[in-house]
Parts: C-alpha cells; sequence; structure tokens
C-alpha cells in the first residue's frame, strides 16, 4: 500500500498539515509535514493485507490507519490528539466519519505521562547533549594503561609516565595481586625477557591488567593501582561520545553550534511547548495546537535563551502540571468501549 494508491482509491478519511505550521511554528525555512487517515479495501482489511501505516521516504508525510489511529488515540499518543485537534486551516480534508471523533473526548490523566513524560525525557537527554558538547571525547581511545598510577611516597603518578621516567616498557612488566585489596598490584620487571612476563597488558584493546607469575626469589619494584572503575565510565562515555557525533544532524548541529548556548534548541523548544500544552490540558480540559507564544519559542529555538534559564522553565512548567493535575477532572483513561464502539460505527459504514 502506497500514499498514491491511498488517493487514487479515495481511502482517505483524514488529511491535515501538522508540525511547526500547525503549531504556528513555520519559519521560511519550515518543511511543511502531512498527516491523515486512511481505511483499508474492504478485502484487505480483512484478508491477509492489513497495513497499519504507510508513509513516504522521509517521512514527512504519514498516514495511519483507522483503527491504528484510535488506539493511539486511545493511549493518548500526543502527535495522534494534535492530530485531531488541528486548527480548522490546517485541514485539507475531511469526511464527514470524521466529526465523530474529538480529541476533547479522549484526553486523560494518562496525558501527565505521554505529554510531560515525554518531554521530561527531552530535558534528560538535552542535558546529555549539553555535557557532549562541552566535554568532548578525543577520538584516539585510551587504554587501561592511562588508568594505572604507581604509589611513589605520599604520592600517586600515572603509570606512563613513570615508566618514561624509569626507562622501562610495560611489555616487560610482570604484575601480582596484593592480597584483601583491590586494584593493588606489585610490579616486577624482567630486563631479560626470560621469565616470561605477560607485561602490564597484553593488548591495546584489553579491559584489564594482566597478572604474571613471578619467582619467589624475585623483588618488585613498584606498586601500581588500577582504576578500573574510572576507565569502565570512560568507556561507556567514548561509546555514547561516538556514537552520537556518528549520528547526529550536520545541519542542526551547526545551527546549536552557531548560537552557542550548548543544547539542542529546536529539541528544547518541542519540549516547553509539550509542556505547555500538557498544562493547558489539565488546565482546561482540551487541546490547542497553535500556540499563543510563538515569539517565546521561536526565541529558544534561536537560541537566545541560555540553557540554566530554559531548564528554569521547564521545572516550573512541571510543577504547574502537577498542580494541575491533583485537581483536574479528567478520568484516568479514555473509555475503551466507547472507543471501541466509534472504531466499529465507523468500520460498518465504510464496509456496508
Amino acid at each position: 500500500m502506497t500514499i498514491e494508491e491511498l488517493k487514487a482509491n479515495k481511502l482517505i478519511l483524514f488529511e491535515v498539515i501538522s508540525g511547526s505550521r500547525a503549531f504556528g511554528l513555520a519559519t521560511e525555512i519550515s518543511d511543511t509535514d502531512i498527516r491523515g487517515i486512511y481505511y483499508m479495501p474492504k478485502d484487505s482489511f480483512f484478508g491477509l493485507d492489513y497495513t497499519p501505516q504507510v508513509s513516504n521516504e522521509t517521512n514527512d508525510t504519514v498516514y495511519y490507519e483507522i483503527g491504528r489511529f484510535m488506539e493511539l488515540l486511545q493511549k493518548n499518543n500526543p502527535n495522534i490528539l494534535e492530530i485531531l485537534a488541528s486548527p480548522d486551516d490546517c485541514i485539507l480534508y475531511k469526511h464527514p466519519l470524521m466529526d465523530l471523533l474529538s480529541s476533547k473526548e479522549f484526553l486523560s490523566k494518562q496525558c501527565k505521562d505521554t505529554f510531560a513524560g515525554y518531554a521530561i525525557s527531552q530535558i534528560k537527554k538535552a542535558k546529555g547533549l549539553n555535557k557532549k558538547i562541552l566535554n568532548p571525547v578525543e577520538k584516539e581511545r585510551k587504554s587501561v594503561l592511562d588508568f594505572c598510577y604507581v604509589l611513589k611516597d605520599h604520592l600517586s603518578v600515572p603509570l606512563k609516565k613513570w615508566l618514561t621516567d624509569q626507562g622501562k616498557v610495560q611489555d616487560k612488566c610482570g604484575l601480582a595481586s596484593i592480597d584483601n585489596t583491590r586494584g593493588m598490584y606489585a610490579i616486577f620487571y624482567d630486563e631479560t625477557g626470560t621469565l616470561g612476563y605477560k607485561g602490564i597488558i597484553q593488548t591495546e584493546e584489553a579491559n584489564q591488567v594482566s597478572v604474571s607469575s613471578t619467582p619467589k626469589e624475585e623483588k618488585s619494584i613498584a606498586y601500581l593501582f588500577c582504576n578500573l572503575d574510572a576507565y569502565s565510565v570512560y568507556c561507556k562515555e567514548y561509546r555514547e561520545y561516538w556514537k552520537w557525533i556518528s549520528e547526529r544532524s550536520e545541519d542542526r548541529y551547526n545551527v546549536n553550534r552557531k548560537h552557542g548556548q550548548n543544547y539542542d534548541s529546536k529539541n528544547m523548544m518541542h519540549t516547553i511547548r509539550l509542556l505547555q500544552s500538557c498544562e493547558q490540558i489539565f488546565g482546561t480540559g482540551s487541546l490547542q495546537v497553535r500556540v499563543d507564544n510563538r515569539d517565546e519559542l521561536l526565541d529558544i529555538k534561536s537560541g537566545k535563551w541560555p540553557y540554566d534559564m530554559i531548564m528554569q522553565k521547564a521545572e516550573d512548567l512541571i510543577l504547574a502540571i502537577e498542580d494541575c493535575y491533583t485537581t483536574s477532572t479528567l478520568p484516568e483513561y479514555p473509555d475503551v468501549k466507547k472507543t471501541a464502539d466509534l472504531l466499529v460505527k465507523i468500520r460498518k459504514h465504510l464496509y456496508k
């Protein structure tokens, strides 16, 4: 099933302009996103060809089968509720059956999780992004050796520096564990290379130091501490940072770097918008897609707000949502039976 087939066979029930143009946040470079609802041909619906969702390659245009759409409505999915609450000037086509559905009838206290919960997850993501931007991780990966230290008097010396100062190499070292300690080893050295020491690490990719068998008569030359906990944290941060580098949108990253606020400004704009929508839902019992604070949100998008100021705005909204939630008269969940009855009524009309 393709979008062209949906239109050619007149299967569209609802079609709207969504995203920034529906929110009233579009600029001269904004894309036009299309969302819609369709139904399957009778034979396909009752047969094996059911298709719950159809989209184009860029996902700018997405249509949901009516059953899938109402399933997501029942879950108070923000994107789905916003489609149903689209401003009149964004509605491209509306089948008369769609008058049976109203976003207001589906709103429930579940929106606290779907709207505010998602926004909070984005705040955490933004904090992580802020950390990545401010603390880049060098491409050259560190090894366990970088987290090893040699004890010297009451101080510790980085192992690599100690080896250089002593004119020694790690390959000729042998380590022996020290009882009742964690991460502590005695260092032995074999200048001749005949004792079979394994070295401190056997490969640069090693995740821990190596322990060697040492003759009883050999004397240790120093004591080493290996901070494996710090190495594990570094490995995690290294993977996450370079995964982010490989997946990030360069255009958006360059915009963020240009305004210099060290956060994903477009992401944070929509986070604040979602929190404001959630506060509105519990305060008024309705959902308004077109925003009243366009300038404020676009200022956030353009990086005019400092990071800490946005975080404070988000925290204030979360507190306001908590207050509204406790006094809201919305049901805990949308009425499942009512949703099912509506879907049956629509399908019966479509397949009569």
